[in-house]
């Protein structure tokens, strides 16, 4: 009993470990999605990010010897593929041209909102007190953060409407993926699912050609570090967390994000926040803290 409870300990930080390294890459990406959009269009900048990490991942099963992934595992990672892999990526992507990026942290940020809703629902995992009240406070800091962040920025009807289908992309994708991870190791549901959104996005192969052969070597290399990191290496340890702990508090641990592009953009892009920015990077990771309580 004693071997079993420490067992299970392990796994529970191991899991935190994981959230941990995904949340820090995911808001890594912002500041690279600021380079690379600026040479490539918003399929043709999905699309080679999902080629990057496809090959990445692709690499590390075949050392691996992961295999195919049982049958009952495919609907959730096709899903998951086309969804979040694909259609949040384009989406965001398109978005964040036509809005500012504060407005687009509000917006996508009601993905955890959905995440729950949705899991307690199709799911079954119910809606404890303490993972609504740490969301409510989690989201108006990011309410926070992103008006701090708005300025004079602009916000078109379009890019609003965007931002809802990539928030409803991706907690749609993360509730599909779930159980699938029943079935399959993070892995396999990580690499066939970023297979699955590099297919749902080829249409953009031809402008990916194009725009790569143009683009400067900076963009590329951010392109290519999105794929690798934030999507490969991000996308994987995700999954490994979310299949030892509930959807609706990985999607709530998310909220660690905003607090994180704070810093990340005042050190590459000499963007310094002002007081209500941190204030509301403070009440994202206080409604975290909050949401993992048991």
């Amino acid at each position: 009993m004693a071997l079993s409870s420490e067992t299970g300990r392990r796994g529970t930080r191991l899991a935190l470990v994981a959230a941990g390294v995904t949340v820090v890459l995911w808001a890594s990406a912002f500041v690279s999605i600021r380079s690379a959009g600026s040479a490539y269009s918003p399929g043709a900048l999905a699309l080679g990010r999902l080629l990057a990490g496809a090959v990445v991942l692709a690499a590390i099963s075949l050392v691996r010897r992961e295999g195919w992934p049982p049958r009952a595992a495919w609907p959730g990672i096709a899903w998951s593929g086309v969804l979040w892999f694909g259609l949040y990526m384009v989406a965001l992507n398109w978005a964040e041209r036509e809005v500012d990026a504060g407005t687009a942290a509000m917006v996508v940020n009601i993905g955890p909102i959905l995440i729950a809703l949705l899991s307690s629902r199709l799911l079954g995992e119910g809606l404890p007190r303490p993972l609504l009240a740490g969301m409510a406070v989690s989201f108006a800091g990011a309410a926070v953060v992103g008006l701090s962040m708005s300025g004079a920025g602009h916000a078109s009807v379009l890019g609003v409407l965007l931002c809802v289908l990539a928030a409803a992309g991706y907690a749609a994708g993360v509730v599909a993926q779930k159980p699938a991870l029943r079935h399959a190791s993070a892995l396999q549901v990580t690499t066939f699912g970023c297979l699955a959104g590099a297919v749902a996005c080829l249409p953009f192969a031809g402008v990916l050609v194009s725009e790569a052969a143009r683009a400067p070597l900076a963009a590329t290399a951010n392109m290519i570090y999105l794929g690798v990191f934030p999507t490969a290496l991000a996308f994987t340890t995700w999954a490994y967390a979310l299949a030892r702990t509930t959807a609706g508090r990985m999607g709530a641990t998310t909220y660690v994000v905003p607090a994180l592009v704070v810093p990340m953009s005042w050190l590459a892009l000499d963007e310094v926040p002002g007081p209500l920015t941190l204030a509301g990077g403070a009440l994202c990771l206080a409604g975290v803290a909050v949401s993992r309580r048991r």
